[in-house]
Parts: C-alpha cells; sequence; structure tokens
C-alpha cells in the first residue's frame, strides 16, 4: 500500500538502501532526465515503464521509495 512520507524520513530509509533491510530507491524520470541528476543509489525505472514486471525481480519484502523531482 503506498503512503505519502516526508523527505527526512525518506532520507533515513534512502541512507540504508546499501543494506539488505534498507529501502529500494526508485526515481521515475525519463531516462535523459535520470542520467543528468538522480539522487545516489537510485534505480531508473520511467513511470511510463512502472508496473508490476517491472518491479517483478526485486526483493518485495524491503520497503520502496519511489521519487520524481518535477519543477512544475
Amino acid at each position: 500500500m503506498p503512503n505519502r512520507i516526508d523527505a527526512y524520513r525518506a532520507q533515513r530509509m534512502i541512507k540504508r538502501t546499501r543494506s539488505k533491510d534498507g529501502a529500494l530507491l526508485f526515481d521515475v524520470l525519463p531516462p535523459s532526465i535520470f542520467v543528468q541528476e538522480h539522487l545516489p543509489g537510485a534505480v531508473n525505472l520511467p513511470l511510463e515503464t512502472l508496473d508490476r514486471a517491472a518491479v517483478a525481480n526485486y526483493d518485495r519484502a524491503r520497503a520502496i521509495v519511489v521519487y520524481c523531482f518535477d519543477q512544475h
């Protein structure tokens, strides 16, 4: 179930991304923007491709932080 979290909680979860129990960090920006600027450790899963199949190979027991920067 998706939950909106604040930046502080996201940062705490992201810091643990490299550990086995830490959150996975997905950035849903288009690849051209992701290449230019993304959060360290993020995996690019463009929003238009984000579906059940796109995340099927990731550990479902771990929390997932989905991030998108939009200037609009």
